[in-house]
């Protein structure tokens, strides 16, 4: 087909009404998927997002929580491919989504997760703990515990985090930019130890609003403060 065509093709559609153009649409799409995803469940990509759109708020959550991953792949990761670095396969379920290896060989596990929501709204990080986090109004929060709970041979509670369970963590700031491209980075060791056992990561940790000496927009630069080894614990106020 040559463009000469295509042009003829694209001068009929816009002289045909909208439903005339839906109806053509519907018969491209029963030739031509979207997604792989679609022969996976053997439906259409029209039915699944139905589906998504009528699930509950937690279903939800962790609809957003793999889109983050999803956008860290395509607008983080790839870039950094053409740049020498090294997306390296893992296996199983461990503690990190993403493990990086930088062009001088460094290897990082990054966690990726959602900025915290609550009633739909971007949540502050006092409304999560006003007591740890009196001074920390002007700053979001992400939760920073394992998705599924459970307890291992000792009863002991497993859904949170330890310390040098992954590296680096990157939050989405979807839910405050409406901007799927949008993270901020931390060091993983730099985070808030719970309370009750200093070996853990608090669940909730305050996120600042722009970089700072905690928080940055640039993986780059976040992984450069974790190979540092500088020991920290990041800030409760903005």
């Amino acid at each position: 087909m040559t463009n000469i065509d295509l042009k003829k093709i694209n001068a009929l559609l816009g002289q045909c009404s909208r439903d005339e153009r839906c109806e053509m649409l519907r018969v491209l799409r029963q030739e031509f998927p979207i997604h792989d995803l679609e022969r996976k469940l053997n439906t259409s990509a029209e039915v699944i997002l139905e589906a998504i759109d009528r699930s509950s708020d937690l279903t939800l959550r962790g609809v957003r929580g793999v889109i983050a991953e999803a956008a860290f792949k395509e607008y983080i990761v790839n870039p950094l491919l053409e740049k020498g670095w090294k997306d390296i396969p893992i296996n199983g379920n461990p503690t990190f989504d993403f493990l990086l290896e930088t062009p001088t060989g460094l290897r990082v596990k990054i966690q990726v997760k959602m900025q915290r929501m609550k009633k739909q709204q971007p949540m502050r990080a006092i409304a999560a703990n006003k007591k740890l986090f009196a001074s920390a109004s002007e700053m979001w929060v992400v939760e920073t515990q394992k998705t599924r709970g459970g307890k291992d041979s000792e009863g002991n509670d497993t859904r949170p985090y330890r310390f040098g369970e992954f590296d680096v963590i990157a939050v989405s700031l979807h839910p405050s930019t409406n901007d799927w491209s949008q993270f901020f980075y931390t060091v993983g060791n730099w985070f808030i130890p719970d309370p009750a056992d200093n070996s853990k990561i608090f669940k909730f940790q305050p996120v600042a609003m722009k970089p700072n000496d905690d928080w940055t927009d640039r993986l780059e630069t976040c992984v450069a403060w974790f190979q540092s080894g500088t020991k920290k614990t990041i800030s409760t106020s903005g």
